[in-house]
């Protein structure tokens, strides 16, 4: 099936900066979005900036190890600034050793091989590129998440996001794998990180159930590498300080902005809450540094994403969910739960439309 046309995809990016407003965040996927021509890439790259939107290119990988440069034209034509690479053992269609990869371990040189792509773009380019990746989690490779969380740890210059999805029946889904609970995977996520408290940082991505992250600081130990959230639940000052923070920031954004503008906007920023920082931000950093022990600390994010099965869409905690979803895709018309997308059908009935549609035009 081919894939929308780019007017169709303009429209539904046009649907989202709607719903998500000025500076939103964008998922490019269709598939496996580099699949289509480096001229249509730049195109909505381009197009999704010049409405307000921050654009992230959802990929495997694969097309930007075939095509050398082509991450870096993204960024200097179409003015990509987000990538996010899914590396796991679960994936199908690599067609190198990376194939046969038994173990996450094993995966380890081809994420070496992307950590060093995106610092060479970087340094190519002298432009910003922030980089991620996914992890499917089953009960199969649950085992492997603290090696995966030390190894993204260990390259927090690289990377500065990790996000990890249990597998979920949603129809296309092979049987057999069984769950993954939230508990679970965050328990692995904690021995990675070498913090047993992880979780006192954990924030949540619409409802607590659906979407989990922890921003921390990565760090260098004595017996290797951590990650230190940057506020603790369990401490007042903390809470308060991110209170304020929240109160008088909230909604600010500098993704969309030249390096300018965005020296403009932080002293303006300053200016205006010298007296709150002060007060509460140097005592923040102090309780900061006596928790990394260290200045050197890089910023990284670990995200888990819990989506439903048919079963827990249609309970009264499933429609719950559904309310406050913000991880949502536009479908004739609508924006839709991405696990109503997933589990309910509506994918297979969009594309059935799309080849209902090509048929007629070909006929």
């Amino acid at each position: 099936m081919r894939p929308l046309s780019m007017g169709k995809v303009k429209a539904q990016i046009r649907a989202l900066r709607h719903w998500l407003g000025p500076a939103g965040n964008l998922q490019l996927t269709d598939g496996e979005i580099t699949l289509r021509s480096s001229a249509q890439l730049v195109e909505l790259i381009a197009y999704a900036r010049s409405v307000g939107l921050v654009p992230m290119v959802m990929t495997h990988g694969e097309t930007f190890r075939r095509r050398p440069g082509l991450l870096e034209r993204l960024m200097t034509d179409g003015g990509l600034t987000e990538v996010c690479i899914h590396i796991d053992t679960t994936m199908r269609g690599r067609h190198d050793r990376y194939a046969d990869a038994a173990t996450e371990e094993d995966l380890n040189e081809l994420r070496a091989e992307f950590a060093a792509m995106i610092r060479t773009a970087r340094r190519r380019t002298g432009l910003r590129l922030e980089a991620a990746s996914t992890v499917t989690v089953t009960p199969l490779n649950i085992m492997s998440i603290p090696g995966i969380v030390r190894w993204f740890l260990s390259n927090a210059d690289a990377f500065k996001m990790l996000s990890f999805q249990p597998i979920a029946a949603v129809g296309r889904t092979a049987a057999g794998f069984g769950k993954v609970s939230t508990d679970q995977l965050w328990s692995r996520i904690a021995e990675g990180a070498n913090n047993p408290s992880l979780r006192q940082g954990e924030g949540w991505l619409g409802h607590p159930s659906c979407g989990c992250f922890v921003q921390g600081l990565a760090i260098r130990q004595r017996d290797g590498v951590g990650l230190v959230p940057l506020y603790r639940r369990d401490d007042a000052d903390d809470m308060r300080f991110l209170q304020g923070l929240l109160d008088r920031m909230g909604g600010l954004s500098f993704r969309l902005d030249s390096r300018r503008r965005a020296a403009r906007k932080t002293a303006h920023v300053l200016k205006r809450n010298t007296g709150f920082l002060l007060r509460h931000g140097i005592p923040y950093l102090g309780r900061m540094l006596k928790r990394t022990g260290t200045l050197h600390a890089r910023y990284f994010c670990i995200v888990s994403h819990h989506f439903m099965d048919q079963a827990e869409i249609a309970s009264p905690a499933g429609s719950e969910r559904r309310s406050v979803c913000v991880f949502r895709v536009p479908i004739n018309g609508r924006l839709e739960p991405m696990c109503a997308v997933n589990a309910q059908g509506m994918r297979e009935r969009f594309y059935a439309t799309m080849a209902t549609t090509e048929s007629k035009k070909a006929a």
